[in-house]
């Protein structure tokens, strides 16, 4: 039996996950991942050797049947409430790392959005969000 995943893998799995979701990681996603990883308090002592491994566990959850419920359902049960726009921010951050959102992330947001249970508004103030940030002069 596999152990439960901690709060930060399952953060780990939404970021995995919105870089996969169009069939390719690539090297921006990935790239950014890492670095909201270094940089945020909430992956404040998440051993980054243990990176490489739960990208690997998620993809290959996302590989099977009913991989992207799984996951969905898995982040859910595992994220406290209280991180559940983190995980969406997350997402958003991951899938504007490359400066242009596809129709398959667009869907995984609008699904995360609904399993997390997420407002509209609170929403709609990530994405603003990051569309201010990823702007070019």
């Amino acid at each position: 039996m596999n152990k439960p995943l901690s709060a930060q893998e399952a953060l780990i799995y939404v970021m995995v996950m919105a870089s996969a979701v169009d069939r390719t990681m690539n090297d921006r996603e990935m790239t950014r991942i890492g670095e909201l990883i270094h940089a945020l308090p909430v992956f404040k002592g998440f051993d980054d050797e243990k990176l490489i491994d739960v990208s690997r566990d998620c993809a290959r959850l996302l590989a099977g049947t009913e991989g992207l419920d799984i996951v969905l359902e898995t982040v859910r049960d595992t994220l406290p409430p209280r991180l559940y726009d983190t995980a969406y921010a997350l997402a958003v951050e991951v899938a504007s790392a490359d400066l242009s959102v596809k129709a398959e992330e667009l869907r995984l947001l609008s699904l995360l959005r609904d399993r997390l249970d997420l407002g509209k508004l609170t929403c709609a103030a990530i994405e603003r969000s990051a569309i201010a940030r990823y702007r070019k002069g």
